[in-house]
């Protein structure tokens, strides 16, 4: 989506931008800590500054914006003590989540969980690792509908957007691994076995944590050197 001029779409100008510039912050070429500077995110998208303050708020409300009073705005800076209580709450609710998908499952539901797996695969395979952390949080937001319970589809998407920041981090070594727990997850759901969805949803989301640790601690080290 990148390089691109915006504004030619359904979408609300805003919405556009908004998109663009969490997509830009997630695969890492807004970086943490970066300033952003209205003037020159709105000659990049091709849009004046107003649109480009709106999402700004948004983007903010949302936890990967910072704005300081008098300083401006910069990319938020995911902590370990932030990544280490979002790996909490995604237990909590994607366990949750699977089981009610479980519960509720249908053969379209099936049917479009299958398709994003399917395509996760290609993606592994090609080593389309942007497309992977994208496809994993379509998965996650996938199984968050099957579950058909309007409050906590409120709750996992920001929750997953989050969680795409922290995955786009160990894409390279996790997305083989990630994509293999997603197949088994999709097939409990699938069988209609809550319990056994509610536990390989929590031990994904386990998975992933000693994934980031392990890397954060790789970089960690690397720049202690």
């Amino acid at each position: 989506m990148s390089g691109i001029t915006l504004g030619a779409a359904h979408q609300t100008l805003r919405d556009e931008v908004t998109a663009e510039l969490r997509h830009r912050i997630l695969t890492g070429e807004l970086r943490q800590g970066e300033r952003l500077v209205e003037d020159r995110l709105a000659a990049s998208l091709g849009v004046s500054r107003n649109p480009v303050r709106e999402s700004i708020r948004v983007l903010a409300a949302e936890g990967f914006v910072q704005v300081v009073p008098r300083l401006g705005a910069t990319v938020a800076l995911l902590s370990q003590e932030e990544a280490d209580e979002l790996f909490d709450v995604r237990m909590a609710v994607e366990g949750l989540a699977a089981r009610l998908a479980a519960r509720k499952r249908s053969a379209a539901s099936a049917e479009r969980l299958r398709t994003v797996l399917e395509q996760a695969g290609e993606a592994v395979a090609d080593g389309r690792l942007e497309q992977v952390a994208a496809l994993n949080t379509a998965f996650h937001l996938g199984i968050g509908e099957a579950a058909g319970n309007s409050y906590l589809t409120l709750m996992m998407k920001p929750m997953v957007q989050r969680a795409q920041w922290i995955f786009s981090r160990t894409a390279a070594a996790r997305a083989p691994h990630s994509w293999t727990e997603h197949l088994s997850l999709y097939e409990a759901i699938a069988a209609g076995d809550e319990d056994d969805a509610q536990a390989r949803a929590v031990a994904h989301v386990a998975a992933a944590r000693r994934s980031f640790l392990a890397e954060t601690g790789r970089t960690a080290t690397r720049r202690n050197d």
